[in-house]
């Protein structure tokens, strides 16, 4: 198979380009990964509050893969190949890996939270980190990070015993 070195230029300059292409790439291996532990979560979830866990795990999936194709259209659009294959998430995310077979609502909720709490403070630093070389993504990683501060309250509250 033959491959194309650049075939997308950009309108960032080379050190940008790089800089800003790094933080986009270590961004889509993050979301990727979380729409996937989202995913095995939702699958394996039991307990009182299943059904409200199961939906709710949809949403965040669903949050996950909105945010995973702008970073990696951004990456794009500035002339860096997006790389979301399994062996490059696996790799180089940092989202804890969920445990195996079934998990009850409450470890779930849990481990979500704790999910969304590594993606968030990540993606804060990406927000710092990417405001010299490209403001136009700093500002879609404020709107991702706002995103997933929200979804992390709301699963954060279900802990909360009444």
């Amino acid at each position: 198979m033959t491959t194309m070195s650049h075939p997308i230029t950009s309108t960032l300059g080379q050190s940008e380009r790089e800089a800003t292409g790094a933080l986009l790439q270590a961004a889509l291996l993050d979301l990727i990964d979380l729409s996937l532990v989202a995913k095995q979560a939702h699958w394996n979830v039991v307990g009182r509050h299943f059904r409200d866990v199961h939906f709710h795990l949809d949403e965040l999936v669903a949050l996950a893969r909105k945010y995973t194709d702008e970073v990696a259209e951004r990456s794009s659009a500035i002339g860096v190949s997006p790389d979301g294959r399994v062996r490059t998430v696996a790799a180089g995310s940092r989202v804890p890996e969920f445990p195996d077979g079934w998990q009850t609502d409450k470890n779930v909720v849990r481990a979500i939270v704790e999910a969304l709490d590594v993606v968030a403070l990540r993606m804060r630093t990406r927000v710092e980190e990417s405001e010299q070389p490209d403001p136009v993504t700093q500002d879609l990683f404020i709107e991702i990070t706002q995103a997933l501060e929200k979804t992390r309250w709301m699963w954060q509250a279900k802990l909360v015993e009444s």
